[in-house]
């Protein structure tokens, strides 16, 4: 990977909305991400958490935000980074969430929902919610929710793209789309109950529940398993994103 001077060269003035494209993406890593003998798994597309050092056990760390979900955000930060930790190798344990809402616009009942909701959901994942900060910011038109997981594995359960090999066969543990639908169910609602009625549009809302977006259970079964290399949860870009991922990663490496 180059360093220093730029190399990506077709940047646009202004990037699209979405993750960042990973040409720029890598090269901010190369540029600005420091080595550390103690942090196993670093920063790099297709890594899902870091991986880091602290003898006995690993200290597996994400950090991701919610942007666009207004319904049941508190829940949903709770699964999204769960996930990640679990598809390292890890086992989530503890949360830290940093909460902002707008301000004018923030009822005292929407912070309790919030905390309620990541209550409810720290209990069913087994998570310590153990930090945090949360305040009414000025700029936003809607409430943010940044949560950071850590969790712990040892160094035989940790799960790269790195590892993967050259005819592995790709296994889906869940169909595709399940947190778009449910997206798109909330943020069009009406449109989706005028073209296939209540009842489709209804069960479309209850994606993130049934068949739900959790893979902690995948994840606990495939570490157990022998010749399983890699685990990735696909976010934004879906199945062709995150299989690009991992192979670029593998690619990475070989180089």
């Amino acid at each position: 990977m180059l360093t220093g001077e730029a190399f990506w060269l077709d940047k646009p003035a202004v990037l699209p909305t979405g993750k960042l494209p990973q040409d720029f993406l890598e090269e901010m890593i190369g540029r600005f991400v420091r080595k550390d003998k103690r942090v196993l798994v670093s920063a790099g597309i297709g890594r899902d958490a870091a991986v880091i050092d602290f003898g006995g056990k690993l200290l597996v760390a994400k950090t991701d935000p919610i942007t666009f979900v207004a319904d049941d955000a508190g829940w949903y930060a709770l699964q999204i980074n769960a996930n990640d930790i679990a598809c390292m190798g890890g086992e989530p344990r503890w949360f830290l969430a940093t909460l902002l809402f707008p301000q004018g616009a923030t009822p005292t009942a929407l912070v309790e929902k919030t905390f309620s909701q990541i209550g409810a959901a720290c209990r069913k994942l087994g998570v310590t919610l153990c930090g945090g900060h949360t305040e009414i910011t000025i700029g936003l038109n809607r409430p943010l929710i940044t949560g950071t997981m850590l969790g712990e594995t040892t160094r035989e359960k940790i799960m790269q793209p790195e590892k993967i090999q050259v005819g592995d066969v790709v296994a889906i543990s869940k169909g595709l789309a399940i947190e778009a639908t449910s997206i798109i169910a909330r943020e069009k609602k009406g449109i989706i109950e005028q073209e296939y009625g209540r009842t489709i549009a209804k069960r479309c809302l209850k994606f993130f529940e049934k068949p739900g977006i959790s893979v902690l259970n995948e994840a606990r079964l495939a570490r157990e398993i022998e010749g399983i290399h890699a685990l990735h949860d696909p976010t934004e870009g879906g199945l062709n994103a995150a299989l690009h991922e991992l192979a670029r990663q593998r690619v990475s490496a070989w180089n």
